[in-house]
């Protein structure tokens, strides 16, 4: 993939032009307030203390939206309390995995909860959560749930995806073992994207957002100009149906994280492929030049939609000097 955006001093002044619906904070605020009626109480089972015999690990189950259950991995060192919590989401088409894939964390002495992702997880990692809301059957799916629901805003799947990362925040933070005043939020990609979100939504709970090339940004620009999916199912389903594009347009505001991000407070660092085909560059500069808390954007030269080897290490450190 080429440089094949605008020049990176275009990119630093580049502004979205979609506009708030007059609605928003009201369409999410029912969203949420919907979920929480209808929540239980979020059960940690203990997963194979046998195997994990240094660190403790939990098998997780919390409501999301519309109560529906979502699973999670919650991993910590033992002994400790009070810890800093990171919530980790994941990219589009993966799950949450295995536990055994996520012990940086708390390696270095922190907690962490993994969030399933609804309706994925049937490609390059697996998952364990369904999506209720849209009547399928419970159970993970093979990734194409762009356009699901995109017809009505209020059935449409990011309105509970991002539901359940709120969920999966507020969860994190009334663990017992947990200092709530110490939760940060990560992901890569649809990963960058919830962080992003749940900052917006949740702003008194988020206290650090790490997005790194997040999707969800600057949604009609993307499509415009994305030549790679999962945009493309966008223009896909657009070109067939004509007849929809006022209304697509539409939905896709109220979860534009461009939109959103003058909502968050948390101290946010966002990551961006100078040539990536997947999030491009405009569209998450667009998301992160509409931040006004504290932040800071990470330019990586000559990367596609993936980060660089020593990303991982960068993003611990970071974490680490926030809440020690």
């Amino acid at each position: 993939m080429p440089y094949f955006d605008a020049p990176l001093e275009e990119l630093r002044a580049y502004r979205t032009a979609v506009t708030a619906p007059d609605d928003l904070d009201a369409y999410w605020g029912e969203a949420l307030a919907d979920a929480r009626a209808k929540a239980r109480p979020a059960a940690f089972e203990p997963h194979r203390p046998d195997l994990y015999r240094h660190v403790e690990v939990s098998d997780v189950s919390f409501s999301g939206a519309g109560g529906d259950p979502v699973r999670g991995w919650f991993i910590r060192p033992p002994g400790r309390d009070r810890l800093p919590c990171r919530v980790t989401f994941i990219g589009y088409g993966g799950g949450r995995g295995h536990a055994a894939e996520h012990m940086l964390y708390a390696g270095a002495g922190f907690a962490e909860l993994v969030v399933d992702s609804r309706a994925q997880g049937g490609s390059w990692r697996a998952g364990d959560t369904g999506d209720p809301g849209a009547g399928s059957a419970p159970g993970p799916e093979a990734p194409g749930v762009m356009t699901r629901g995109i017809l009505d805003r209020n059935a449409y799947y990011y309105r509970r995806l991002y539901v359940d990362a709120v969920r999966g925040v507020e969860t994190a933070a009334a663990h017992d073992r947990v200092d709530p005043d110490r939760i940060g939020v990560g992901g890569f990609s649809q990963g960058g994207a919830l962080s992003l979100a749940t900052s917006a939504l949740a702003p008194d709970r988020v206290h650090l957002c790490q997005a790194h090339m997040p999707y969800l940004c600057d949604i009609p620009h993307a499509i415009a100009i994305a030549a790679e999916p999962p945009y493309t199912e966008l223009v896909e389903f657009l070109a067939q149906h004509q007849e929809h594009i006022p209304r697509v347009l539409d939905t896709l505001r109220y979860v534009d994280n461009a939109v959103l991000a003058p909502r968050i407070r948390a101290s946010t660092t966002v990551s961006v492929g100078l040539m990536d085909g997947c999030c491009p560059p405009s569209t998450v500069f667009a998301a992160y030049n509409a931040i006004t808390a504290p932040k800071r954007i990470i330019e990586y030269h000559y990367c596609e939609h993936d980060l660089p080897g020593h990303h991982v290490e960068r993003e611990l450190e970071e974490f680490a000097a926030a809440f020690r």
